[in-house]
C-alpha cells in the first residue's frame, strides 16, 4: 500500500528509507470498507499568521509549501485566510477520497455559486439532470454502474471517434509545424497553446457556419480557467464578489463563453448534420436511461468547456515540458525517434500519423513520464457534501480537501528518485506496481476526466508529428523556469527547431 502514518509533529523528519520501512497506518472496519486512520488530533502546519493563515507561505512558493507538509503527516490542517483546509499527503488517503462511494466530495465551486463558470459540473457531477424535472441527487455507488461520464467516454472515444480525431489532430499539427523555418527560435510553450486550441476547436465543431463563435470560444476558454484555477486557493473569497475590474471582466468572460456554446449547439441542432466531429457525437448521444432523449443543453455545455480546458491547459503544457525533456534526454529521444521510424507510415516520405497510435508504446511511456513529473493541473481543492471519515478525522459537510498530484508524484516514498525523468517506470514491468492512488495527472474514481482519452490522443499524435520532423532545443545558456499558477507551466519556453533531415539516411 503506498501510504505513510502520520506522526506526532515533535519527532525529527525521517528519512526516505526511514519513511519506506513504516508500518502500515491502522484501520477500522473490514475488507473493502476499512477505512485508514490517522490520530484524532490532525496537526496545524507552522507558519499561520492572524487573518491571512498560511497566505505568505504559499504566496512565496505554492507547490514548495504543499510539499514541505510531507514530513507532517498524512493529513495536514493550512489556512487559506481564516479558512481551515485540509491537505492530504498519503496516496491511499487520495484514494479513499476520490472513491468514497456514496460520501465522495464535490469540487470546491469556484466563486461560491451553484454554476459559476460553464464546465463546473464536470469535475463534481452530483446532479443527475434530466428534461423536464429537477436535479436529483444519486450516490456515487450507483453512478459508478450507470455514470453518465463513463457513457460519454465509452462511446465518445470509441474506434468511430478516436478515428475523427486523430485525421484532424494530424492535419492540424502538420499545418502549424509546416509553417515553422529552419533554425528558427520559437516559444513552444506558445506554439503548443496555439496548435492544440486549433486541433480541440477542429475536434470539438468543424463546421464553418459556426466557426467565428467556435475560435471565440477558445480565446476566451484558457482566461476563464485559469482564473477560476487562482480562486480556488483564495484566501479572501469575499473579494471575488467585490465589484472590481477584474471580476467584472471575469464575469462577462465566463457569461460570454456560456452564451456562445449555447449558440454553437443551437446551430447544430438547428443544422441536424453530422458534421464528423466531437459535438455532433455528443447531440446524437441519448440520456443514461434510455428513454430516448437527448443530453441537456448544460451537460453538453459542460463536457465542450472540459474538451477546452484539457486541450488549453493539460495538453499544451505537458507538450512543451516533453519536448524539454525530450532535448534533455538524449537517450530517450533516440529511442522514441527509433519507434517512430519502424511503426507503419512514419517513413521520412510519408509523415501522416498512423491510425493505429496504440503502437507507440514507448511514446506513451515518455507522456506518462512527462505527466507524473510535471502535471499540468497540479493541485484540486474539494468540499466535502456528506460526513466522511478520512484517516481518523471526522469531517462535516461544507470541509474543503486539498490535494497536489504533483507533490505526490514527487515524493521519495513513492517514486524512487522522482526528479529523475524515467519513462521506463511506466513499462509493463514496472508499471503496475504504482498503486491508483499515486498517478492522478487526470483524476480516479468517479472524478476521472472524460478528457483524458482525448488528451492523451492529442499528445501522442503532436509528440509523433514533430519528432519525426525537428529536433527542438533551448538555445546555450537559457534556463527553464517552472511555474505554478493554474497550471504548472514553463516560464517563456524557448526552443530552437531544426529539421531532422538525416532521417532519409535512417538515423535515429
Amino acid at each position: 500500500m503506498l501510504h505513510r502514518p502520520a506522526r506526532p509533529r515533535a519527532e525529527p523528519a525521517p528519512s526516505v528509507s526511514d519513511r519506506s520501512r513504516r508500518k502500515d497506518i491502522r484501520t477500522e472496519g473490514q475488507g473493502r470498507n476499512a477505512v485508514p486512520c490517522a490520530p484524532r488530533e490532525v496537526p496545524t502546519s507552522p507558519g499561520r499568521l492572524p487573518g491571512v493563515g498560511h497566505a505568505v507561505s504559499l504566496a512565496r512558493g505554492r507547490l514548495e509549501f504543499l510539499q514541505s507538509l510531507r514530513d507532517q503527516g498524512d493529513v495536514v490542517r493550512v489556512y487559506l485566510g481564516r479558512r481551515p483546509v485540509y491537505v492530504l499527503n498519503s496516496p491511499e488517503l487520495v484514494r479513499r477520497l476520490l472513491t468514497a462511494g456514496e460520501n465522495s466530495p464535490g469540487r470546491r465551486h469556484f466563486i461560491h455559486q451553484p454554476r459559476p463558470v460553464p464546465g463546473g459540473a464536470l469535475m463534481s457531477c452530483r446532479l443527475q439532470v434530466h428534461h423536464g424535472r429537477q436535479p436529483t441527487r444519486q450516490p456515487w455507488g450507483q453512478a459508478l454502474k450507470r455514470s453518465l461520464r463513463k457513457d460519454l467516454r465509452e462511446s465518445l472515444f470509441r474506434q468511430e471517434g478516436i478515428r475523427r480525431c486523430v485525421d484532424i489532430m494530424s492535419r492540424e499539427t502538420e499545418t502549424v509545424i509546416g509553417a515553422w523555418s529552419n533554425h528558427r527560435t520559437l516559444r513552444i510553450d506558445r506554439e503548443m497553446h496555439a496548435l492544440t486550441l486549433r486541433i480541440a476547436a477542429r475536434s470539438l465543431c468543424s463546421a464553418e457556419q459556426v466557426r467565428t463563435a467556435a475560435d471565440e470560444c477558445f480565446r476566451l476558454s484558457p482566461m476563464v480557467g485559469a482564473e477560476s484555477d487562482r480562486r480556488a486557493m483564495s484566501p479572501f473569497p469575499w473579494w471575488e464578489k467585490a465589484p472590481t475590474p477584474g471580476n467584472r471582466r471575469f464575469g462577462r468572460a465566463a457569461l460570454r463563453l456560456g452564451q456562445l456554446i449555447d449558440e454553437v449547439v443551437a446551430a447544430y441542432r438547428a443544422d441536424g448534420r453530422d458534421h464528423g466531429d466531437l459535438l455532433s457525437l455528443l447531440l446524437a448521444e441519448r440520456d443514461e436511461e434510455g428513454v430516448g432523449r437527448g443530453l441537456a443543453d448544460a451537460r453538453i455545455r459542460d463536457e465542450a468547456v472540459a474538451i477546452m480546458r484539457a486541450c488549453t491547459q493539460t495538453t499544451a503544457v505537458a507538450l512543451s515540458w516533453l519536448f524539454h525533456e525530450l532535448d534533455r534526454h538524449s537517450l530517450v529521444r533516440e529511442r522514441l525517434h527509433r519507434e517512430l521510424r519502424v511503426i507503419p507510415g512514419a517513413g521520412p516520405a510519408n509523415r501522416a500519423v498512423p491510425k493505429d497510435i496504440r503502437n507507440l508504446r514507448y511514446t506513451r511511456q515518455v507522456i506518462d513520464e512527462t505527466l507524473r513529473l510535471h502535471t499540468p493541473m497540479w493541485l484540486q481543492v474539494h468540499r466535502i457534501t456528506a460526513p466522511l471519515d478520512l484517516g481518523g478525522q471526522a469531517l462535516s459537510p461544507g470541509t474543503e480537501v486539498l490535494l497536489s498530484p504533483t507533490a505526490l508524484h514527487r515524493d521519495p516514498a513513492v517514486y524512487p528518485d522522482p526528479m529523475c525523468f524515467d519513462p521506463d517506470r511506466w513499462s509493463p514491468e514496472r508499471g503496475r506496481s504504482v498503486g491508483r492512488g499515486a498517478y492522478l495527472p487526470f483524476g480516479i474514481g468517479p472524478r476521472h476526466h472524460v478528457t483524458e482519452v482525448f488528451a492523451r490522443t492529442a499528445m501522442a499524435v503532436v509528440t509523433a508529428c514533430v519528432a519525426r520532423r525537428w529536433r527542438l532545443t533551448v538555445p546555450p545558456g537559457r534556463g527553464v523556469r517552472e511555474v505554478a499558477s493554474g497550471s504548472l507551466r514553463p516560464d517563456a519556453l524557448r526552443m530552437t527547431a531544426r529539421l531532422r533531415t538525416h532521417l532519409a539516411e535512417g538515423q535515429p
